[in-house]
């Protein structure tokens, strides 16, 4: 018996339920899967590489074809239709497709023009009732027919640093109140509260409350509306392991060194409100001091952020007005 290989094609912009549906009833049906992914500037900001990270991740076995030149122009005009013919068969026409998986109707051109079998799936879109656009449209309102991986790319994160005292939590919870939506409060504090000794705590433990806290975020991406606002992060932790320690562990430091991608938006706190002697704290010289230090650490990685002064209603101005230039996402 002859294999029986399975294609598929679209931008996935962003890939939700729907496209979902036909990749797994291709897999299902088919020997091999191989998907076609578009590159679409014009349609959303969310880059080709992440688009192709999600296949990846969700479809192990997909083999995936990066379209970064294909046909921008859309309609079914003959011109319109032999352009994106003639691109499928540059790019897959030798590969012995023998389906060609969607629920459009490009369906039966493209089917035609590779000799292979025209295999619809929900084209009413009854099974999964959603579409690319309703989701660029609101993500949250339909965030139930998106994998949570794909969910997780599609909110701007937002981590607020700062020495202590600087108004952070308050800041963050403030934020999230604003802006109807979740913010993940320092599992660090809440770690330290329950182990640190003599107010210190080990290599290990530090790398703990780094991991702890990744875990945290990455559970809480699933639960946002448009933003998350993150407390502190691992670059945080990895400032108190050198003022404990005067050194940081390998395994510390690379997640620091990951901060710079994980976050799309940086915030550092002023000092500039008055500072809370509580006792855990080690005194308003030394909140200067990490302030400094915190912002100098930024500028050597090349980590762009913005200062953030003021009482918290004029906080939240600014903050808002940061979130309004950002590129629309999805």
């Amino acid at each position: 018996m002859s294999k029986r290989i399975g294609f598929t094609l679209g931008k996935y912009a962003p890939l939700h339920a729907g496209h979902q549906l036909v990749i797994d009833t291709a897999l299902a049906e088919m020997d091999e899967v191989i998907v076609m992914i578009y590159d679409a500037p014009d349609t959303t900001s969310i880059p080709l590489p992440i688009r192709t990270q999600w296949i990846r991740d969700l479809y192990p076995t997909v083999e995936i074809v990066e379209a970064w030149d294909g046909p921008t122009e859309t309609g079914y005009t003959p011109e319109i239709i032999a352009m994106h013919d003639a691109y499928i068969l540059q790019k897959v026409g030798s590969r012995g497709i023998t389906h060609f998986y969607s629920s459009e109707h490009y369906g039966e051109h493209v089917s035609a023009a590779l000799g292979a079998v025209n295999r619809q799936v929900d084209p009413p879109r009854i099974i999964k009732p959603i579409s690319a656009t309703m989701i660029r449209d609101d993500a949250w309102r339909h965030r139930h027919l998106i994998a949570p991986r794909v969910y997780a790319d599609l909110i701007t994160r937002v981590v607020l640093l700062g020495a202590p005292s600087t108004g952070k939590s308050t800041l963050a919870a403030a934020l999230a109140q604003h802006f109807h939506t979740v913010w993940m409060p320092e599992y660090g504090r809440e770690y330290w509260d329950k182990h640190q000794q003599h107010r210190q705590l080990s290599h290990r433990q530090l790398l703990e409350i780094a991991k702890g806290h990744i875990a945290r975020e990455d559970a809480l991406w699933a639960q946002a509306n448009r933003y998350c606002f993150v407390d502190t992060n691992a670059l945080t932790t990895a400032m108190f392991s050198q003022y404990y320690h005067g050194a940081v562990t390998p395994k510390l430091t690379a997640l620091a060194a990951n901060c710079g991608g994980r976050y799309d938006v940086t915030l550092v706190c002023g000092d500039d409100i008055p500072y809370d002697d509580t006792w855990d704290r080690s005194g308003e010289v030394a909140r200067t001091i990490f302030q400094k230090q915190i912002i100098a650490d930024l500028t050597m990685r090349h980590i762009p952020f913005h200062l953030i002064s003021g009482d918290i209603p004029t906080r939240i101005a600014q903050v808002a007005q940061i979130l309004a230039q950002l590129p629309a996402r999805p």
